[in-house]
C-alpha cells in the first residue's frame, strides 16, 4: 500500500479579501466553441488564517442548549454542538466508531481483521507546515455575469488540472482544504455558480423605480422589481445554465481538459457537464452527488407540463410569488436554521463548520440572494436526467470515481449503490463516518483518494487504484481502516470498496445477516 508524502512549498505573503455587501436581508446541452477574447479577471491572494469577522457558529448557534447561568463561551458552544444527538463516539487511537453494534456486525473483529492504513494529514499551518497559497479571481463571462473562483498550485505547470463544483447554497469556499492540499501537486480551482457564493450580481436585475429615503432603497431586495434589465431578461439560474458556465470557464480559463469534482448539486453538475462536454473531460468525481435536480418541468421534455406552470424561475419575480419567497427566505436564511442544516449533513459534529457557517451567513446578507433562491428553486430541470446523464459518460468513456459518506441524512448510500450499479467499473468508496459533505469532514480521506484515483488514470492502469495493492482485483466488498493526524491527535475511519460484481441484493443479505447476528448476540 503506498503512503504518500508531500513537500510544502514556502509561505507567501497574502492579503485578507473581504466581500462587502449590503446588509439585509444556453438551453441545449451542445455548446458552441466560444471565439476567445480577452477576459477580465480580477486576482488576489486569501488568507484564511486571519479568520472572518461577523459570525461563529461555535459561540452562539447552540447556546440555547447549555448552561446559560453558567455562560456560554466558543469552548462550551463546540462541546455543545459536539454532543448534540450525535452517533458518532470519539476513541482514542482507533478515532471514531459510527453506528453501534449494526456496523460491529458488518464487520465483526472477532472473526475478520480489518486492514490500517496510514494516510497523511492536512498540511498544519499553525505548527509551521504551508498549504498552497490560494487566489481569489473574478471573470467575466458576459456582461454583469462575474463569476468568482478560487485557484491553488498554478506553478505547477504540468500537472493535471482540477475542477471542483460547489453544492446548492454554498461556493468555493468549501473546498479550501482540497485547494490547500492538492493545490501542492496539481493546478486546482473552485468556482461559485452564479447565483450563489461571490456569483451573485452586482446590481439589480430588475431595479425598482419607487421614491423613498435612502434607508428604504437600502433595504430593497433585488429582484423584486417589475420589469427585468435587457441582461437579465432571460436569466433563470438553472443547471443548464451551469453546465454552460462551467464549459466556457474550462474553455476560456483553465483552457483544457481537467477531472472535474463535484459534491451534491455540483455532483449533478458534474455529471451533465461531462456527458454534453465528453471532449473537456479528463474524469469525474461525485462526492455523495444528488441524483436530481429541478422542481419544473423542462419546456423541452415536457411541453405540455412546463406551460402550465406560471413561472420557470426568471426575472422579474411574479407578484403572487413575492410575499412567499420573502417569508420562506426569512426562515431559511435565519443564523439558527443554517446551524440546523449544518448539524443534519455533518455526521462528526466534532467537525470545525465556523468559517463554512461564517460564508453562508454572509452569502444570505446579500440584496440579490433571496430572488436568486427562487429562481433556482422554480427554474426548470435540465434537458437530461441524471441517469441518463451517466449513461452518456459510460458510452463516451469519461471515467467516474464515487466517494461517498455513508451517514448522509439527504442521498442515503442507496443512492450512491444505484450510480455503482449502473456504473459497475466505477470505484466506489463509502466512507464511515461521513456526511453529506465527505470532502470538508475528512478531507484527508477524500484527498487521499483522489490523489490515488488521479494518479491511476494519469498512468494508464500501471499505479493501482488507492487502497487495492497491484495484484488485487476486487470483486464484492473490502474494508480498509484509514488513520491519520489531525490537530496531533490521530484520527481513523473505515472505508469500504465496492467491486464491480458487487449487488443491491449482496448489501441487502449482509444487513440482515448483522440483524439476525445481533438477535443471536442479545438472546445469549
Amino acid at each position: 500500500m503506498e503512503i504518500l508524502s508531500y513537500n510544502c512549498p514556502p509561505n507567501c505573503q497574502v492579503v485578507n479579501l473581504r466581500w462587502k455587501l449590503v446588509k439585509k436581508a444556453s438551453q441545449s446541452c451542445e455548446s458552441k466553441p466560444p471565439s476567445f477574447r480577452e477576459h477580465r479577471i480580477l486576482c488576489i491572494r486569501r488568507d484564511f488564517r486571519s479568520g472572518f469577522s461577523g459570525y461563529s457558529i461555535s459561540s452562539w448557534c447552540f447556546s440555547k442548549n447549555l448552561d446559560r447561568e453558567k455562560g456560554s463561551n466558543s469552548s462550551n458552544a463546540v462541546q455543545g454542538f459536539r454532543n448534540l444527538n450525535s452517533q458518532v463516539l470519539s476513541g482514542s487511537y482507533d478515532g471514531y466508531v459510527i453506528g453501534g453494534e449494526e456496523d460491529a456486525g458488518s464487520f465483526p473483529k472477532e472473526r475478520e481483521a480489518i486492514p490500517k492504513v496510514l494516510i497523511p494529514g492536512l498540511p498544519d499551518e499553525y505548527n509551521g507546515e504551508s498549504g498552497a497559497p490560494i487566489t481569489s479571481c473574478f471573470w467575466e463571462w458576459k456582461p454583469k455575469f462575474n463569476v468568482h473562483y478560487e485557484k491553488a498550485g498554478c506553478e505547477n505547470v504540468n500537472s493535471p488540472p482540477v475542477l471542483f463544483l460547489p453544492g446548492f447554497g454554498v461556493g468555493s469556499f468549501h473546498y479550501e482544504k482540497q485547494l490547500k492540499d492538492l493545490g501542492k501537486d496539481y493546478r486546482v480551482w473552485a468556482i461559485d455558480f452564479l447565483g450563489q457564493g461571490m456569483s451573485l450580481p452586482d446590481e439589480d436585475p430588475t431595479p425598482r423605480s419607487k421614491e423613498g429615503d435612502s434607508t428604504e432603497e437600502k433595504n430593497f431586495l433585488w429582484g423584486f422589481g417589475d420589469k427585468a434589465q435587457p441582461w437579465a431578461s432571460e436569466l433563470a439560474y438553472s443547471v443548464d445554465l451551469w453546465q454552460d458556465q462551467v464549459c466556457y470557464f474550462i474553455k476560456e480559463v483553465i483552457r483544457e481538459p481537467v477531472y472535474v469534482v463535484g459534491n451534491s448539486l455540483g455532483g449533478f453538475v458534474a455529471v451533465y457537464f461531462a456527458a454534453c462536454n465528453p471532449h473537456l473531460v479528463k474524469g469525474v468525481t461525485l462526492l455523495n452527488a444528488t441524483p436530481f435536480w429541478g422542481f419544473s418541468p423542462n419546456p423541452i421534455r415536457s411541453p405540455k407540463l412546463a406551460r402550465i406552470l406560471p413561472w420557470s424561475g426568471t426575472f422579474p419575480l411574479p407578484a403572487s410569488v413575492r410575499k412567499l419567497i420573502e417569508f420562506i427566505w426569512q426562515k431559511i436564511s435565519d443564523p439558527e436554521s443554517i446551524a440546523e442544516v449544518l448539524k443534519q449533513v455533518y455526521a462528526d459534529h466534532a467537525t470545525n463548520v465556523d468559517t463554512v457557517f461564517t460564508r453562508i451567513l454572509e452569502t444570505t446578507q446579500h440584496p440579490a440572494a433571496a430572488a436568486s433562491f427562487a429562481s433556482i428553486m422554480f427554474a426548470p430541470q435540465g434537458n437530461l436526467s441524471f441517469r441518463e446523464a451517466l449513461s452518456r459518460c459510460q458510452m463516451n468513456g469519461v471515467p467516474i470515481c464515487l466517494i461517498y459518506g455513508k451517514e448522509d441524512p439527504w442521498v442515503k448510500p442507496v443512492w450512491g449503490l444505484q450510480v455503482k450499479r449502473q456504473v459497475p467499473e466505477a470505484p466506489y468508496y463509502e466512507i464511515s463516518p461521513a456526511g453529506h459533505c465527505p470532502h470538508d469532514e475528512v478531507p484527508e480521506v477524500v484527498n487521499y483518494l483522489l490523489r490515488g484515483w488521479i494518479k491511476n488514470l494519469e498512468s494508464q492502469g500501471s499505479v493501482a487504484l488507492p487502497l487495492l495493492d497491484d495484484e488485487e482485483n476486487i470483486q464484492y466488498v473490502i474494508a480498509r481502516d484509514l488513520e491519520f493526524v489531525r490537530e496531533e491527535s490521530k484520527k481513523s475511519v473505515r472505508v469500504r470498496i465496492y467491486g464491480s460484481r458487487f449487488s443491491l441484493w449482496n448489501r441487502i443479505g449482509s444487513f440482515i445477516k448483522s440483524r439476525f447476528r445481533k438477535v443471536e448476540m442479545n438472546s445469549s
